[in-house]
C-alpha cells in the first residue's frame, strides 16, 4: 500500500465527520457532534497537555513530591547534617570516654602507668587527654 502524497493526506484531515450518540432503544438523537480528523488531533493534544500539566501541578505544589525518590524537602538536608555532626563529636567523646574508663581500670587492677604530664593535653573543656604512648612502670 503506497503512502498518501501531501495533498491527499490533508484533504483527508479536513473532510467532515458526523458522529452521532443515539439511544439504542428508540434510535433518538442523543448527541451530533461534525468533526474533521483535524478537530480530533487537536482536541486530543489539548487534552494530553493539560492531563500532563496537571499532573505535574499535583506533584509540585502537593506534599506528593517527598515520594519521589532523591526529592526532598531543602530544610532537611541542613538538619540531617547537623545531626551529623552531633553524631560524629558524641561518638568522639564516648571514645576519649572509653580511654579514659580503660586507663582507670588498669590503675585499679595493678598496672600502673607512668604519667609524664609535661605530654599531658588538656583541652578548653578541662578533660584531659593521655599521650598515645604511655610507658610502663617496672616494679
Amino acid at each position: 500500500m503506497a503512502l498518501p502524497s501531501g495533498t491527499r493526506y490533508l484533504k483527508r484531515l479536513r473532510n467532515h465527520y458526523r458522529l452521532v450518540v443515539m439511544n439504542e432503544d428508540t434510535f433518538e438523537e442523543m448527541i451530533a457532534f461534525k468533526l474533521t480528523r483535524w478537530t480530533v488531533y487537536v482536541a486530543l493534544s489539548a487534552f494530553f497537555i493539560v492531563l500532563v500539566g496537571l499532573t505535574i501541578a499535583l506533584i509540585a505544589f502537593t506534599p506528593l513530591k517527598l515520594y519521589i525518590p532523591g526529592y526532598g524537602v531543602s530544610g532537611k538536608a541542613k538538619e540531617f547534617e547537623t545531626l551529623k555532626l552531633r553524631a560524629d563529636s558524641i561518638e568522639h567523646q564516648l571514645i576519649i570516654k572509653q580511654r579514659y574508663i580503660n586507663e582507670v581500670e588498669k590503675v585499679l587492677k595493678g598496672n600502673v602507668v607512668a604519667l609524664d604530664t609535661t605530654t599531658l593535653k588538656v583541652n578548653t573543656e578541662g578533660e584531659t587527654h593521655l599521650p598515645k604512648k604511655i610507658k610502663k612502670r617496672n616494679r
